[in-house]
């Protein structure tokens, strides 16, 4: 059973940096579509950034998030990152790793929809104060 585990949330000032960490075990990582999602208070869950297998792509972002935000991953530690630069307090929510098994050959790894997302962590709080 995949399990995910998020990192790395806290309370940071506008303009500050954070960076989120995600712990793949359960299966094979590298087989796995990869992504940050947000849910904010009252706000539905959306999503922020994904990343492909093999990480050797740029990532898909949210327009809210590009040019400010960056996911990466490393294959070797099974692990996520999510690199988060000039936080803007419409950043404070929940932040949720997901991953999507990428062995069809037809799965999108940069969908930003959060419903095609089987599996899911407990998420980390991120509070970005004015």
């Amino acid at each position: 059973q995949v399990q995910l585990v998020e990192s790395g949330g806290g309370s940071v000032q506008s303009g500050g940096s954070l960076r989120l960490s995600c712990s793949f075990s359960g299966d094979t990582f590298s087989a796995y579509c990869m992504g940050w999602f947000r849910q904010g208070p009252g706000k539905e869950r959306e999503g922020v950034a994904t990343i492909d297998r093999d990480g050797g792509g740029r990532g898909t972002y949210s327009p809210s998030v590009e040019g400010r935000f960056t996911i990466s991953r490393d294959n070797a530690k099974n692990t996520i990152y999510l690199q988060m630069n000039a936080l803007k307090t419409e950043d404070t929510a929940m932040y949720y790793c997901a991953a999507l098994s990428g062995r069809s050959g037809t799965v999108y790894c940069g969908s930003l929809v959060p419903q095609q997302y089987p599996f899911w962590g407990q998420g980390t709080q991120v509070t970005v104060s004015s």
